[in-house]
């Protein structure tokens, strides 16, 4: 079945967003793969600076995810591979939307709009990496048409993570 996406809205994320980003990751599933434990909100606060430079400097960034109403559901977006291990160098495209808002097609049409802004930024490719045990964001690479690449073992954790590829 193919059914329509919903219409999102992204913006560069705002002060007040990084009080929604906590609220709406506050949720054991939501960070299962992230740390297993909601983040204090002054890393949020933190976070939300950095994306803010990101769109400054380079034109694409996490942004927050919105509904028709303008309520808050996440972030997805673009911004450099942090880690000193994996994808050093490429622009990693990600997502993380509240539990309350999984299964809707939010963040497919959401990253479908990040694919197109980091194009019209100049990105020739993006890699996103996965949890090999989040089934959802997996599914969620194969319909922006992602290739699995690579598989990683994390450093700290030891978990089993996945690289896609897709060139833009």
């Amino acid at each position: 079945m193919n059914r329509a996406l919903p219409v999102v809205r992204l913006r560069v994320p705002t002060d007040e967003d990084a009080v929604a980003w906590h609220r709406v990751f506050d949720d054991p599933d939501v960070m299962e793969f992230h740390g297993g434990r909601s983040a204090e909100l002054s890393v949020y606060e933190e976070l939300t600076a950095r994306q803010r430079r990101h769109d400054a400097e380079r034109g694409f960034c996490l942004w927050t995810v919105l509904d028709e109403s303008g309520r808050v559901l996440g972030f997805t977006g673009a911004q450099p591979w942090p880690q000193e291990w994996g994808p050093q160098g490429e622009i990693e495209i990600g997502w993380r939307l509240g539990r309350e808002h999984w299964g809707k097609g939010y963040v497919t049409a959401a990253a479908r709009m990040t694919l197109e802004r980091v194009r019209t930024a100049g990105v020739g490719g993006v890699v996103a990496m996965v949890n090999a045990r989040n089934t959802r964001s997996i599914a969620v690479t194969r319909r922006l048409g992602m290739s699995l690449a690579e598989i990683l073992t994390t450093p700290v954790s030891k978990q089993e993570a996945h690289c896609y590829r897709l060139a833009l």
